[in-house]
């Protein structure tokens, strides 16, 4: 079988791959790009009934279509010759337990004769279900990126009594990992029949530690309802040859890990290590961080609670700040390289005049500056309400601050408190400048937010995160990731969401709609400073549209 590209875009000569074909037409286990091509180091990749050979290609990322011939499929008596075009179709495919162990055996999914699911009239996802990344095309478009749909299969590669499932969680707190573990436990033993669930206590350490404690759905029936872990919590202490000795040591043969993208880097680094060593573990992530900057998935778990919770924050600061003669209310929330807590909290308020993020640059004296806008806004209501992330602005911090360059031992950077800051800045500023007396209300939530319980949303989310999960490792697939893509949960590569973070895009329009409720300047038009921090992607998207302030 022979792959050649065709494309009006490339000029570009590519070197034809040659397949070993046998029957089928999907592969597992690797993502793989029928509408263009990824960088892929020298690779053999292994498909149902097809193996490819690969030597990395240059990328190019241009819309080439591309031709399969199936030079293999001619009949040697008359010449005929079989090609197929596709549609651009790519599957970012998750790796599976078989690609590395072909003869594993399979076994009937139980799930079908539990009570739950007796009635059910289609309990098993199909192996040709996928969920497209992304949603809104052209009628032209390819098809482009897809990942595998998420739930129950009808083969599982676990028998109930040989499961022995473990889970962690590391990194800070978030609302909604108590409903995590929980729901895995309850997965585990209510959907398989699996009772052997360990919980590994402290972080990565546990591994290594041996601090373990058995876990039953009583033991973990009620720890939805309170806030931070029930397994302990921590930072760093990632050594993955230990962590995989413990693992083998201990007969664990699915490892569930919560945690943010450093956690799923660990994870990545496990699976790679659990690969090599040819043992059956499979490893599955559940994506956390209550910032909400996983990238490839709609939102991470928490998140909804920490936008409801600020909004108890936000209102008492504006309810200070009214009630005082020029009263200046500010509100520091969680974000430390994205500002979706801040921006989405500011919205549902409808209360704030202005929302610092660490996409958007500020600055604070000068013609559109953040005084004259403070200023204006006491002049006109007033009283003034600002709501900030605690990554915006840390370079002015530090530049007026003694420099601090120390890391937490997960090595992110320990942020100044920008809150108390802006707070001094500003009182400084109108004070001593304008002569003015201000009521400054400075209000730091982000302890408080992150040690509640899940609100409702969010325990619904938790549950079908945690179930998906449940139904992934059974289905031997490992070295991947859950998360909802478009509203539908997926199954995607442990790798794919630690590539990059999901940042708030001003060029987008939840940004406009949010300097359109606060009318606050974009600060990014007349300060060169301010000009050269934002990619020049954006600053030409701005500039071609003219943006002001509104």
């Amino acid at each position: 079988m022979e792959l050649t590209v065709s494309s009006s875009l490339c000029s570009n000569t590519y070197t034809p791959l040659h397949f070993s074909r046998k029957a089928s037409l999907f592969p597992i286990g690797y993502s793989r790009c029928l509408g263009s091509f990824r960088s892929l180091r020298e690779t053999s990749f292994a498909y149902k009934d097809i193996r490819i050979s690969r030597r990395k290609p240059s990328v190019c990322r241009l819309s080439c279509r591309v031709r399969a011939q199936n030079t293999e499929a001619c009949d040697a008596s008359d010449g005929h010759h079989v090609e197929n075009e596709n549609d651009g179709f790519l599957l970012d495919d998750v790796p599976h337990l078989t690609d590395y162990l072909p003869d594993l055996p399979a076994y009937t999914n139980p799930l079908k004769r539990t009570p739950a699911y007796a009635i059910v009239k289609k309990t098993f996802v199909s192996p040709e279900d996928v969920v497209a990344r992304d949603i809104i095309v052209q009628r032209d478009s390819l098809r482009g990126v897809h990942f595998r749909r998420a739930g129950p299969r009808e083969k599982v590669y676990f028998t109930p009594e040989e499961v022995r499932a473990c889970i962690v969680t590391c990194g800070g707190l978030c609302p909604g990992i108590n409903t995590v573990i929980r729901e895995i436990v309850c997965g585990l033993k209510n959907m398989y029949g699996v009772d052997d669930v360990l919980g590994i206590q402290g972080g990565y350490r546990g591994f290594y530690s041996k601090n373990t404690m058995k876990l039953t759905p009583k033991i973990v029936n009620d720890i939805h309802k309170r806030g931070g872990t029930f397994l302990q919590t921590s930072r760093g202490g990632h050594d993955t040859k230990k962590i995989v000795d413990n693992i083998e040591d201990r007969g664990i043969n699915q490892v569930y890990i919560i945690g943010g993208d450093g956690t799923q880097k660990g994870a990545a680094a496990i699976f790679k290590e659990v690969t090599e060593r040819g043992l059956k573990v499979a490893v599955a992530g559940i994506p956390k961080t209550i910032d909400n900057d996983i990238a490839v998935i709609d939102k991470s778990f928490g998140f909804d609670t920490a936008v409801e919770e600020a909004q108890r924050a936000i209102n008492a600061a504006h309810v200070e700040a009214e009630c005082m003669d020029n009263g200046v209310g500010i509100v520091k929330l969680m974000g430390r390289h994205s500002g979706s807590i801040a921006l989405y909290a500011t919205l549902a308020s409808r209360d704030v005049d202005c929302c610092l993020i660490p996409e958007s640059p500020f600055y604070l004296e000068g013609p559109d500056g953040l005084f004259q806008y403070i200023d204006q806004r006491l002049k006109e209501n007033g009283h003034v309400l600002i709501v900030l992330a605690e990554g915006a602005g840390q370079e002015y911090v530090a530049q007026s601050m003694q420099a601090f360059d120390g890391k937490d031992a997960s090595g992110n950077r320990l942020l100044l408190d920008v809150g108390l800051w802006l707070t001094h800045k500003v009182k400084d500023h109108f004070t001593n400048a304008q002569k003015m007396t201000i009521n400054m209300k400075y209000i730091d939530p982000t302890y408080m937010i992150r040690a509640i319980p899940s609100n409702a949303s969010d325990n619904i989310y938790c549950t079908l995160l945690s179930q998906s999960a449940v139904h992934g490792a059974m289905a031997g697939y490992t070295g991947f990731t859950v998360g909802p893509v478009n509203s539908r949960h997926v199954y995607i590569p442990i790798e794919r969401v630690t590539e990059s973070q999901n940042r708030v895009n001003l060029t987008d329009r939840i940004w406009a709609r949010l300097l359109a409720s606060t009318n606050q300047p974009t600060f990014l038009h007349k300060c060169e400073a301010i000009r050269e921090r934002v990619d020049k992607k954006t600053m030409d998207a701005i500039n071609d549209q003219r943006i002001t302030s509104i």
